[in-house]
This record gives C-alpha cells, structure tokens and sequence, in this order.
C-alpha cells in the first residue's frame, strides 16, 4: 500500500468534508499527522490544483475535483436539484440555461441546457469563463467579501469594448446586481453573446451557484430584462431545495 498517496487521499477527504478552509495545525491534529508532514502533503495537493491556498494561509479544495468527474453520468447535489428547474426554464424561454460556480477568479459550468435555435450560446460542462465578464459570475461575485476581488485586480483584462475592466466599475456592477438580484451580461465577453443571471443560496445563506440565461445579442439584447424575473424565481426556486431560509436580502 502506498502510504503517501493514502495520506493525501485523506487529506483531500477531510477538505472536502469541510464547511470552510483549514489550517496546517487544525489538520494536522485531525489525521493525527506532524504538522511538517501535513504541509507538505498540502503542497502536493496545492501544486496538483486539487486544493488550494488562501490568503489566510488555510486550505480548501478547488473544483477541480468536480473537473476530473465531470464525465461521471453522477451531478453534483445542485446540478441534480436544479436540473428540472432548468429545463422548465429552457422550455419557457427556449434559450440556453446555465448552472455555474465560483472558483477562483472564474466560474465553471456544472450543468446546461441547450437552446434548440440553431444559433445560441455554445459552452461545456466543465468549461470556464471569467467571472467577471459573464452574467452568473457576478451573481456570484455580487455576494462575496468585500477583498475576494483584491486578488484578482491585477487579472483584469479587457475583452471587448464593454468588459468592465477595472475594479472601480465592476465593484459599481457588482452593488447594483445585489441591489436588484440579477446580473447582466451584455456581449463583456464575447461581444455577439448576452446573459442574464441570478445567485442560488445554500444553507447558511452562502452564494453556491448562480442559474443563468445566455444567447446571442441579436436576439436577446433587448429583451434581457424581460427574462430577469423568470430567472430570479428559479434561483430563488432552487435556492429553498438547497435548504436555505429565503429572505429580504436573498
């Protein structure tokens, strides 16, 4: 039995398991490790992309887990318990629907419903994109700690003439979506392709994912609006099968 690979196993279990990120020493105590031999076991993990390192110093796994398993006919919890939302939404608006999370600086497509026009927005399940650029990344970003987007300033990067580039704007961006409980996406990433968004909120109220509407601009960029609150009842939908107390601020 290789003992060293076990132990990084259990590692990224424990993480895993964990409702926030940990501490060398608060591991380390867990699984009964010398606090040297659980760092160095974090920074394997750190360098495999498994987990990552926070500002504070503590650890947390990053979705590249859910990468790895995304060809697993298996979803995740919320990709499961949205995905008739979802479809109910696809149907209404017979446009492409979204299921996204954070990570890092970009989101990550969970789960997708296809528009059947034959021009629409094409992304894949496990794909990325920056959150910034796109409607469920800020609806995720909106309802983050005031410094997460510190980390990223320098990342910014203009990617069409409507890319919100810089941290004043986009934190500006960011106070109207939680002000109005949708994100808006008009052609910040791909200038022919728009979006609509709103964040889906676990227990203890913390921005999970966000179900999101894209399409082409030709056909959706003025009727964006107009989808916002189909997609506000399905996050908020989803949000209560996830468990969480819905409340003015959600």
């Amino acid at each position: 039995m290789d003992k060293t690979l076990l132990k990084g196993l259990q590692v990224l279990e424990a993480l895993a398991h964990s409702t926030r990120s940990r501490g060398v020493s608060d591991l380390a105590k867990e699984l009964d490790l010398t606090r040297s031999n659980m760092h160095r076991t974090l920074r394997t993990l750190v360098e495999s992309g498994l987990v990552r390192q926070e500002e504070s110093g503590a650890y947390a796994c990053t979705l590249k887990l859910f990468e790895l398993g995304s060809a697993v006919p298996a979803r995740s919890d919320v990709a499961g318990l949205a995905d008739p939302i979802m479809l109910a939404l696809a149907d209404a608006t017979n446009e492409t629907v979204h299921l996204s999370a954070l990570e890092g600086g970009d989101v990550i497509y969970l789960h997708k419903i296809d528009s059947t026009h034959p021009v629409r927005a094409y992304t894949t399940v496990g794909g990325r994109a920056p959150a910034y650029c796109v409607a469920t990344g800020k609806a995720l970003l909106a309802f983050q700690p005031d410094s997460y987007l510190d980390r990223y300033e320098d990342a910014l990067q203009r990617f069409t003439p409507k890319t919100l580039a810089d941290l004043e704007s986009l934190r500006a961006e960011l106070r109207e979506v939680r002000r109005q409980g949708f994100a808006l996406n008009r052609g910040e990433w791909r200038d022919s392709v728009c979006g609509v968004a709103a964040p889906v909120f676990g227990v203890g109220g913390r921005a999970v994912a966000a179900i999101g509407l894209s399409g082409p601009a030709s056909r959706l960029g003025e009727r964006l609006d107009d989808f916002a609150g189909q997609i506000t009842a399905a996050a908020r939908e989803l949000t209560q099968k996830m468990g969480c107390r819905l409340s003015a601020s959600n």
